[in-house]
């Protein structure tokens, strides 16, 4: 296994608009990150991925660009911009930006010039076509709800949106679009930047003639990894990345472990690894997201032991359990009641003893939670309040939809990041563009910072861990007991070394049986939610709720 300095990092991931404000304005900015600089050194970060600081009308929180050259005011100015990445990197600490290039904003120049007339230079940028019969080109769904085409009556001519309708989708097919876009990302390369996290990256080739989906559904089989994905993404890699020494990821949406070896395969001619979402649609039913499914220990580690097996060796996996557009871990896959502390440590030891690179999102590592707002009034996520009033016009009734967001919606990440236990939780002296959580006072990162058994601190020792032991980023993933619908257990084996880790899913205790087949010469518990006495039977062990236990083992027979 080829070491590199991205396989060996860990990620946390910043959601400007809610991490820090500096200005009581209400929305966290470039000087409220740079204030906290010292505070991400402490967890032990590597690498910081900033989400959308660019130019935008925010019809989508940043993800709708207008200038990809240039930075939101409410987020500050490129001055501010450059001092945050000086203070990363005199810190130690990388920069990855956002890079979003299937859709421009319909604010950006491109748009404005494209929309103005057919035969405009800018047309070919986005992807116009002619209705059909007096209605869209075709069936094509929007992701946030509704068709996925716009009707423009300046050219009486439609354009394609897969995502909002303040979001046309830029056509790749031009090779002049193309070029605008290997330029821009060079320009902030030589800026100094470290990589980009690419958003929806894998959507970015349509199927030539736009065909309707075949089965009326109006889903993504006609551009989710459509046929010319690779070959923009390995020029892409030709024209700009592989000049640098740098971290790329790819969202990708739907992919299998066998498409992400072709995205981030170890002959490095694409990407250095992709985020999958199988994990993230556990539990989901049959209509998608919004239905909200209970789900099973054994079917969450098949999808996780079918990641790590299958790109063993050939790719390299993002381990990820939640990020602003899903709801909180905790409150998904643990426990944020009475078992809150425990839980949320359980999870990150899963996170962080898994093969690939580890993204920690904002606030996870103080524990912090889903909220839940009485009305629909107080959410602004886009997605979310489109939802809305899309079941409620089909007849939903609103308080089963409200349960939906309560559990699913996006706001869920997004509300501002718990400092301490003052006004606002510390996040600024004004009104919040979106409420704080109404736990900030019993969670939040003074507490953490001052309790030596918080959550923050739990962090802190397992980023240590993957610092000094190999085994930890290199180690090949073997599972354990795979049909027990209790404890999560599983082996990480580099030479002669091995590492067992065992977690308890659940508030009901459980007892773990060893394989007497393992032999060893020495074991050391290298970390552990609870304290464990030194008398116990390895062989047999008693777990408490939510526990979790990483054993190293020496000379493995």
């Amino acid at each position: 296994m080829e070491k590199k300095w991205w396989k060996e990092s860990v990620v946390y991931q910043i959601y400007p608009r809610s991490f820090m404000d500096s200005n009581g304005d209400g929305i966290g900015d470039l000087q409220g990150i740079i204030s906290k600089l010292d505070y991400l050194k402490t967890l032990g970060i590597d690498v910081v991925w900033l989400c959308p600081v660019y130019e935008s009308p925010n019809d989508d929180n940043g993800y709708d660009i207008s200038n990809y050259q240039g930075i939101m005011h409410e987020f500050g100015t490129m001055a501010d911009w450059e001092e945050l990445l000086a203070g990363l990197h005199e810190r130690g600490m990388k920069l990855i930006m956002d890079l979003v290039v299937n859709h421009s904003s319909d604010e950006h120049a491109w748009f404005v010039e494209s929309r103005k007339s057919k035969d405009n230079e800018y047309r070919d940028y986005y992807i116009w076509r002619p209705g059909k019969d007096g209605k869209e080109p075709n069936d094509w769904g929007s992701f946030f709800s509704g068709p996925a085409w716009q009707y423009d009556a300046q050219t009486d001519e439609y354009y394609l949106h897969l995502f909002s309708t303040k979001q046309p989708d830029l056509n790749w097919e031009n090779p002049k679009l193309r070029r605008e876009v290997y330029d821009m990302m060079t320009w902030w390369l030589d800026k100094g930047i470290d990589g980009f996290r690419m958003d929806v990256i894998n959507v970015i080739s349509k199927e030539p003639g736009l065909p309707d989906s075949s089965d009326g559904s109006g889903s993504g089989e006609h551009y989710i990894n459509g046929p010319r994905v690779h070959e923009f993404l390995q020029e892409m890699n030709r024209e700009v990345l592989s000049k640098y020494d740098i971290m790329t990821v790819g969202e990708t949406v739907d992919v299998t472990p066998e498409e992400a070896v072709l995205f981030a395969g170890s002959d490095g001619k694409e990407l250095n690894m992709v985020f999958q979402f199988e994990l993230m649609g556990i539990d989901s039913g049959p209509t998608g997201k919004w239905e909200v499914a209970p789900w099973k220990l054994t079917r969450f580690k098949e999808i996780v032991s079918k990641w790590q097996t299958k790109l063993e060796g050939k790719a390299w996996n993002s381990i990820y359990l939640n990020n602003h557009d899903q709801p909180r871990l905790l409150s998904r896959f643990g426990h944020d009641g009475e078992h809150h502390n425990v839980s949320a440590k359980m999870l990150a030891t899963l996170l962080h003893t898994l093969q690939g690179t580890p993204y920690i999102y904002q606030g996870e590592e103080i524990g912090m939670t889903n909220v839940r707002f009485e009305t629909i009034e107080e959410y602004q996520d886009i997605e979310t309040l489109n939802m809305y009033k899309d079941y409620l016009s089909k007849g939903h009734d609103a308080a089963e939809i409200m349960e939906s967001i309560y559990a699913k919606g996006r706001d869920n990440a997004r509300t501002p990041m718990q400092w301490n236990g003052e006004a606002q939780a510390g996040f600024t002296t004004g009104t919040p563009w979106l409420a704080v959580n109404p736990n900030y006072k019993e969670i939040n990162v003074e507490l953490a910072l001052n309790d030596p058994n918080s959550v923050f601190h739990y962090y802190k020792k397992l980023i240590e861990l993957r610092k000094q032991h190999d085994i930890i980023v290199y180690g090949k993933y073997a599972i354990l007991n795979e049909e027990n619908e209790q404890i999560y257990a599983f082996t990480r084996t580099l030479g002669e070394e091995q590492l067992l880790v065992v977690l308890n899913f659940y508030e009901k205790p459980a007892d773990f049986k060893l394989d007497q087949e393992i032999r060893f010469q020495s074991k050391e518990l290298l970390i552990g939610n609870y304290e464990v006495s030194v008398d116990e039977d390895f062989h047999q062990l008693s777990l408490r709720p939510y526990e979790a236990r990483v054993y190293k083992l020496q000379g493995v027979k």
